[in-house]
């Protein structure tokens, strides 16, 4: 069955990367799957950019099937580059199991940036090696509960619009095999990473260089290019960025695979592999079971992205002056710091103007969860709006230094109104993902996953809109 395009359904369908696609990406074709059978579709995503009143025949022929839309890509791209994995080169990289299949702006109420549909799971591409382009529908349930945890938490991140169980059985390594497969669409504010500038450097394509900064500012930032475009660019990823990473922090959540491929120049996070949130304040811990040298932990992931951002100047230096671009490198410390302080308070529910007493709320709080052992959304569910709980899981002088300064600080306006800070925490440690699993895997059952999203989405209107992106 082939349906027509729903345009009243799709208001504003653009192709902006159609500017630059020749010499970044590569058209290619979604694999023909078996079956069809929607798992998840995000309405309230699909809101934004006017695609929730699709039916569910619609709904698969778009986004299990792939056909176009007018006005946007008349073919989906998979995107070339290369990039640092854990901190080894490797120039034989692009999207190996997804591509960008369609581009469209927000309503102006939603904020009227552009989009990106891009997918996971969805066939081979020339950059597949030796992989079949797949996705394992466990794959796809973890990218639902990590976004929708993100998201709720402030987190800058892409959400997970489309999973579609497609009928095939996949063999893998790392897991009980067979085991069942989906085609996942992801909605993103852009499709490009550090990576992506890393390949035009070593390819030595200046100009294409050029081309992909403007392409970055205009249609990703909104910003006309000026004197020095590189280092424009440059400053936003490096703000973004800092920001990115407090807000890992302060979520307690650990990416597990920080390379410069999976570095959105947006500062947007995305593509949840082995990630966890963390239990407690421990820095050392760690998502990804091949991490043997903690590369990537919790407490070394601001670090770690600062390095790729270093990557990121390197590929550019080229094109811009480079002491400027120098600064804006040196800048990201104060940056993050600064919004670890702003991102701690937010989700404490608190606010002050005095940033000395924010930094110090920030360390006390920092020392105390490291030492004390709380679980880390316990602590902020509990001392939400300047609670300041006592107890035994809070006794100590630690506790006691960090309550004096929460009772300095002003509660946020109804920081304490939703039902949600009545009841318990909601967290996502990975007992419980494995446990919505085992109801998908031996039951079939999604209702846990249904609920589940249910709550997460009530802790995040319980904490409101999450703070607003950084500027440089």
């Amino acid at each position: 069955m082939t349906l027509s395009p729903q345009a009243a359904s799709f208001p504003r369908p653009v192709n902006a990367i159609a500017t630059i696609a020749d010499f970044i990406a590569e058209p290619v074709r979604a694999a023909s799957f078996p079956d069809h059978t929607i798992r998840f579709r995000n309405d309230r995503a699909a809101s934004t950019v006017g695609l929730d009143g699709l039916d569910d025949a619609a709904w698969i022929e778009r986004f299990g099937r792939f056909v176009p839309f007018d006005g946007s890509l008349p073919q989906p791209l998979a995107l070339r580059y290369h990039g640092h994995q854990f901190r080894n080169y490797n120039p034989d990289i692009g999207d190996g199991r997804g591509f960008l299949y369609a581009q469209v702006r927000e309503r102006e109420e939603a904020g009227g940036r552009l989009l990106d549909l891009g997918t996971k799971g969805s066939g081979q591409t020339p950059y597949s090696r030796f992989g079949d382009g797949r996705l394992t529908l466990k794959g796809g349930m973890r990218e639902i509960l990590a976004s929708e945890m993100l998201e709720a938490l402030g987190v800058p991140t892409s959400r997970t619009f489309s999973i579609i169980e497609t009928g095939e059985a996949l063999e893998r390594n790392d897991e009980p095999s067979p085991t069942r497969a989906a085609v996942l669409v992801r909605l993103s504010h852009g499709h490009i990473r550090i990576g992506s500038f890393q390949r035009l450097m070593v390819l030595e394509e200046p100009d294409h260089l050029r081309r992909l900064v403007d392409y970055s500012l205009r249609d990703l930032y909104g910003q006309e290019p000026g004197d020095d475009p590189a280092v424009q660019l440059f400053g936003q990823v490096v703000a973004r960025c800092a920001d990115l990473a407090a807000s890992y922090m302060v979520a307690g959540f650990v990416h597990g695979v920080l390379n410069t491929d999976n570095i959105a120049i947006t500062g947007e996070s995305f593509d949840y592999g082995p990630w966890r949130f963390a239990p407690r304040w421990d820095e050392g811990f760690t998502a990804a079971y091949f991490d043997h040298q903690g590369l990537y932990a919790f407490g070394r992931q601001a670090e770690a992205i600062h390095w790729n951002l270093a990557q990121l100047a390197v590929a550019l230096s080229g094109i811009a002056t480079e002491e400027t671009l120098v600064a804006a490198f040196h800048s990201y410390p104060d940056r993050f710091r600064a919004r670890l302080d702003h991102r701690f308070l937010w989700r404490l529910g608190l606010a002050t103007d005095d940033g000395v007493l924010a930094r110090a709320l920030t360390g006390a709080a920092v020392n105390a969860l490291a030492q004390g052992g709380s679980p880390i959304d316990r602590f902020f569910f509990d001392w939400r709006g300047g609670r300041a709980v006592s107890g035994d899981l809070y006794a100590g002088a630690g506790w006691d230094g960090l309550r004096e300064l929460v009772d300095r600080c002003t509660p946020v306006p109804g920081a304490l109104d939703h039902p949600y800070w009545s009841g318990d925490p909601c967290s996502m440690l990975i007992e419980e993902v494995e446990a919505l699993w085992s109801a998908i895997d031996t039951q079939d059952d999604w209702a846990p996953v249904a609920a589940k999203v249910a709550a997460i989405r009530a802790m995040g209107a319980a904490h409101g809109p999450g703070p607003r992106a950084m500027q440089y």
